[in-house]
């Protein structure tokens, strides 16, 4: 766990205090544990604060490293290769919490949960539909939809604020969500064109009827995917 926590503070100080500021707005934080399967906290903070300054708002946290590094939640504390990881609109997120400013709009979702390597599950689809919407660190690419299906790709989107493609097409650069025809549901995301951090294009697969997504997107929130 040494190991671990020294990974963490190395990323932290590493990148330093380069986030812009957050301006106005409003953001969102989620506390869960075990992959989202336990929700402890849902709740609404301003924009401009840090992703600490976030979390300590609404639980009580016990922090290491000066205050860089999130070692205790609510009392549900590290141990092993358990541990606390944060995403920010889906992304596993590469810098301190102490680093990161959020902008209006941005999901920050803490998770506590077993690992074999800190960086497994980079991209989840759990906040969709982040990142399409709001990027990372104030960086936001184009979004594109391949479908076969006209209908509900000019719905996702708009809803997304994406140009539709077709099904097949996978323009670099952008993040792509591909929707396909299955009688079970399954939704995953990963990088795109061998990217490696947060910021990169991200792809996301969705098999299933797509009204679903559509109608419920919600019901696929606090997922690392599906099934």
């Amino acid at each position: 766990m040494r190991r671990f926590a020294f990974f963490a503070l190395v990323g932290a100080l590493a990148v330093g205090c380069s986030s812009a500021a957050g301006g106005s707005g409003r953001a969102t934080v989620w506390v869960t544990r075990d992959k989202g399967t336990i929700v402890m906290h849902r709740a609404k903070v301003p924009a401009g604060l840090t992703a600490m300054q976030a979390l300590a708002r609404v639980a009580k946290l016990k922090t290491g490293y000066g205050g860089r590094y999130v070692k205790a939640v609510d009392g549900v504390s590290e141990h092993g290769q358990h541990s606390w990881f944060y995403y920010v609109n889906g992304y596993l997120a590469d810098r301190g919490a102490a680093d990161y400013t959020l902008r209006d709009g941005d999901v920050e979702w803490w998770d506590y949960r077993s690992w074999r390597n800190p960086t497994d599950d980079p991209v989840v689809v759990g906040a969709f539909p982040e990142p399409f919407l709001h990027g990372y660190a104030g960086k936001k690419l184009p979004a594109v939809v391949a479908s076969s299906d006209s209908r509900a790709g000019r719905l996702l989107a708009r809803l997304l604020h994406a140009r539709l493609v077709p099904a097949t097409a996978r323009p670099k650069g952008s993040n792509v969500l591909v929707l396909g025809a299955r009688e079970t549901t399954t939704f995953r995301a990963g990088y795109a064109y061998g990217g490696t951090s947060p910021g990169s294009p991200v792809l996301m697969v969705f098999r299933g009827n797509p009204g679903s997504l559509l109608r419920k997107p919600m019901s696929y929130r606090l997922r690392y995917s599906v099934p």
